[in-house]
Protein backbone atom coordinates (compact mmCIF):
# COMPACT_ATOMS: atom_id res chain seq x y z
CA UNK A 1 0.00 0.00 0.00
CA UNK A 2 1.07 3.25 -0.60
CA UNK A 3 1.62 5.97 1.02
CA UNK A 4 -1.33 7.85 -0.92
CA UNK A 5 -3.64 5.37 0.31
CA UNK A 6 -2.38 5.58 3.88
CA UNK A 7 -3.35 9.21 3.73
CA UNK A 8 -6.63 8.74 2.48
CA UNK A 9 -7.19 6.09 4.47
CA UNK A 10 -5.87 8.20 8.00
CA UNK A 11 -8.39 11.23 6.49
CA UNK A 12 -10.90 9.36 6.00
CA UNK A 13 -11.31 7.37 9.15
CA UNK A 14 -10.77 10.82 11.49
CA UNK A 15 -13.45 12.56 9.14
CA UNK A 16 -15.92 9.41 10.22
CA UNK A 17 -14.74 9.93 13.77
CA UNK A 18 -15.70 13.49 13.70
CA UNK A 19 -18.96 13.20 12.03
CA UNK A 20 -19.89 10.73 14.86
CA UNK A 21 -18.82 12.43 17.12
CA UNK A 22 -20.98 15.17 15.79
CA UNK A 23 -24.14 13.25 15.72
CA UNK A 24 -23.20 11.92 18.70
CA UNK A 25 -23.10 15.48 20.39
CA UNK A 26 -26.50 16.72 18.72
CA UNK A 27 -28.40 13.34 19.35
CA UNK A 28 -27.90 13.96 23.26
CA UNK A 29 -28.57 17.59 22.95
CA UNK A 30 -31.81 17.29 21.33
CA UNK A 31 -32.77 14.67 23.68
CA UNK A 32 -32.17 16.76 26.80
CA UNK A 33 -33.05 19.51 24.92
CA UNK A 34 -36.97 18.24 24.85
CA UNK A 35 -36.85 17.50 28.55
CA UNK A 36 -39.17 19.77 30.65
CA UNK A 37 -37.35 21.31 33.21
CA UNK A 38 -37.05 24.53 31.74
CA UNK A 39 -38.29 26.43 34.82
CA UNK A 40 -35.87 24.73 36.65
CA UNK A 41 -33.10 25.00 34.27
CA UNK A 42 -33.11 28.84 34.04
CA UNK A 43 -32.66 28.89 38.01
CA UNK A 44 -29.80 26.82 37.63
CA UNK A 45 -28.76 28.67 34.50
CA UNK A 46 -29.20 31.78 36.41
CA UNK A 47 -27.29 30.60 39.63
CA UNK A 48 -23.77 29.70 37.49
CA UNK A 49 -23.43 33.12 37.02
CA UNK A 50 -24.39 34.50 40.72
CA UNK A 51 -22.65 31.81 43.10
CA UNK A 52 -19.76 31.82 41.31
CA UNK A 53 -19.46 35.38 41.74
CA UNK A 54 -21.40 35.99 45.12
CA UNK A 55 -19.64 33.50 47.57
CA UNK A 56 -15.85 34.05 46.81
CA UNK A 57 -17.13 38.11 47.27
CA UNK A 58 -19.20 37.56 50.17
CA UNK A 59 -16.53 35.52 51.60
CA UNK A 60 -14.07 38.06 51.34
CA UNK A 61 -16.01 41.03 52.42
CA UNK A 62 -16.45 38.73 55.60
CA UNK A 63 -13.24 37.96 55.96
CA UNK A 64 -11.85 41.86 55.88
CA UNK A 65 -15.00 42.97 58.26
CA UNK A 66 -13.50 40.26 60.85
CA UNK A 67 -9.71 40.40 60.14
CA UNK A 68 -9.74 36.90 59.26
CA UNK A 69 -7.02 36.12 57.16
CA UNK A 70 -7.43 32.46 56.45
CA UNK A 71 -10.75 33.14 55.09
CA UNK A 72 -9.37 35.94 53.09
CA UNK A 73 -6.99 33.67 52.00
CA UNK A 74 -9.52 31.21 50.93
CA UNK A 75 -11.63 34.02 49.30
CA UNK A 76 -9.04 34.86 46.89
CA UNK A 77 -8.26 30.98 46.02
CA UNK A 78 -11.68 30.38 44.96
CA UNK A 79 -12.45 33.65 43.47
CA UNK A 80 -9.06 34.00 41.28
CA UNK A 81 -9.83 30.13 40.15
CA UNK A 82 -13.18 30.64 39.17
CA UNK A 83 -11.38 34.21 37.12
CA UNK A 84 -9.07 32.45 35.78
CA UNK A 85 -12.02 29.68 34.31
CA UNK A 86 -14.10 32.48 33.16
CA UNK A 87 -11.34 33.92 31.49
CA UNK A 88 -9.98 30.91 29.31
CA UNK A 89 -13.33 29.65 28.35
CA UNK A 90 -14.38 33.17 26.73
CA UNK A 91 -10.72 33.73 25.10
CA UNK A 92 -11.29 29.97 23.92
CA UNK A 93 -15.25 31.14 22.67
CA UNK A 94 -13.61 34.05 20.33
CA UNK A 95 -10.94 31.72 19.02
CA UNK A 96 -13.02 28.81 18.53
CA UNK A 97 -16.28 30.68 16.79
CA UNK A 98 -18.63 27.80 17.59
CA UNK A 99 -22.55 28.52 16.62
CA UNK A 100 -24.86 28.01 19.34
CA UNK A 101 -26.73 24.75 18.83
CA UNK A 102 -30.26 26.70 18.35
CA UNK A 103 -28.80 28.78 15.69
CA UNK A 104 -26.99 25.40 13.75
CA UNK A 105 -30.07 23.44 14.15
CA UNK A 106 -33.11 25.56 14.37
CA UNK A 107 -34.86 22.55 13.12
CA UNK A 108 -34.02 20.71 16.16
CA UNK A 109 -32.97 22.49 19.07
CA UNK A 110 -35.17 24.90 20.52
CA UNK A 111 -34.32 27.65 22.36
CA UNK A 112 -35.22 28.76 26.26
CA UNK A 113 -34.30 31.97 27.60
CA UNK A 114 -31.17 31.57 24.96
CA UNK A 115 -28.44 34.57 25.08
CA UNK A 116 -27.25 36.29 22.22
CA UNK A 117 -26.89 34.62 19.06
CA UNK A 118 -23.90 36.01 17.78
CA UNK A 119 -22.30 34.70 21.31
CA UNK A 120 -20.31 31.79 20.44
CA UNK A 121 -21.02 28.37 22.60
CA UNK A 122 -17.72 26.57 22.95
CA UNK A 123 -16.67 25.96 25.65
CA UNK A 124 -19.74 26.94 28.12
CA UNK A 125 -18.85 29.39 30.29
CA UNK A 126 -21.60 28.89 33.06
CA UNK A 127 -20.45 25.40 33.42
CA UNK A 128 -16.77 26.40 33.88
CA UNK A 129 -17.55 28.40 36.48
CA UNK A 130 -19.69 26.52 38.47
CA UNK A 131 -17.13 23.52 38.16
CA UNK A 132 -14.40 25.78 39.51
CA UNK A 133 -16.79 26.74 42.25
CA UNK A 134 -17.84 23.65 43.04
CA UNK A 135 -13.91 22.18 42.88
CA UNK A 136 -11.99 25.10 44.86
CA UNK A 137 -15.00 24.90 47.70
CA UNK A 138 -14.53 20.63 48.01
CA UNK A 139 -10.63 21.36 47.85
CA UNK A 140 -10.80 24.02 50.43
CA UNK A 141 -13.28 22.47 52.89
CA UNK A 142 -13.20 18.52 51.98
CA UNK A 143 -16.38 17.66 53.63
CA UNK A 144 -18.86 15.36 52.19
CA UNK A 145 -21.31 18.22 53.17
CA UNK A 146 -19.90 20.72 51.11
CA UNK A 147 -18.36 18.25 48.25
CA UNK A 148 -21.70 16.44 47.15
CA UNK A 149 -23.95 19.60 46.87
CA UNK A 150 -21.17 21.14 44.99
CA UNK A 151 -20.86 18.51 42.61
CA UNK A 152 -24.96 17.65 41.51
CA UNK A 153 -25.33 21.54 41.80
CA UNK A 154 -22.20 22.01 39.28
CA UNK A 155 -23.65 19.28 37.13
CA UNK A 156 -26.98 20.62 37.57
CA UNK A 157 -25.82 23.70 35.75
CA UNK A 158 -24.53 22.27 32.72
CA UNK A 159 -27.92 19.67 32.36
CA UNK A 160 -29.26 23.16 32.45
CA UNK A 161 -27.15 24.69 29.55
CA UNK A 162 -28.06 21.91 27.71
CA UNK A 163 -31.98 22.05 28.33
CA UNK A 164 -32.00 25.33 27.35
CA UNK A 165 -30.56 25.28 23.99
CA UNK A 166 -27.83 26.62 24.33
CA UNK A 167 -25.09 24.57 24.77
CA UNK A 168 -23.82 20.68 23.23
CA UNK A 169 -22.99 17.75 25.56
CA UNK A 170 -19.49 18.63 24.35
CA UNK A 171 -19.78 22.53 25.29
CA UNK A 172 -20.38 21.30 28.61
CA UNK A 173 -17.77 18.69 29.63
CA UNK A 174 -15.32 20.61 28.23
CA UNK A 175 -16.25 23.84 30.57
CA UNK A 176 -15.96 21.14 33.31
CA UNK A 177 -12.59 20.02 32.63
CA UNK A 178 -11.88 23.72 32.68
CA UNK A 179 -13.29 24.93 36.07
CA UNK A 180 -11.61 21.49 37.13
CA UNK A 181 -8.57 22.16 36.00
CA UNK A 182 -8.23 25.66 36.95
CA UNK A 183 -8.75 25.33 40.99
CA UNK A 184 -6.79 22.41 41.18
CA UNK A 185 -3.81 24.55 39.26
CA UNK A 186 -4.81 27.31 40.96
CA UNK A 187 -3.59 25.56 44.79
CA UNK A 188 -0.06 25.88 43.59
CA UNK A 189 -0.55 29.73 41.60
CA UNK A 190 -2.14 30.84 45.14
CA UNK A 191 1.09 29.60 46.88
CA UNK A 192 2.64 32.13 44.70
CA UNK A 193 -0.40 34.86 45.09
CA UNK A 194 -0.02 34.45 48.88
CA UNK A 195 3.42 35.20 48.82
CA UNK A 196 2.71 38.57 46.76
CA UNK A 197 -0.52 39.58 48.99
CA UNK A 198 -0.11 38.01 52.74
CA UNK A 199 3.81 37.83 52.37
CA UNK A 200 3.28 34.13 53.39
CA UNK A 201 7.30 31.95 52.76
Amino acid sequence: MNIRKIIFLCLALCFTITLSAQNADINTLKTINGWHIHGVSRGLSASGIILPVGIPTAMGIYALIKKDQPLLKDAVYIGTSVIEAVGITYATKHIVGRDRPFVKYPDKIHAYGAPDADSPSFPSGHTAAAFSLATSLSITYPKWYVIAPSAVWACGVGVARMNQGVHYPSDVLTGAAIGVGCAFANVYINRWLNKVLFGDK
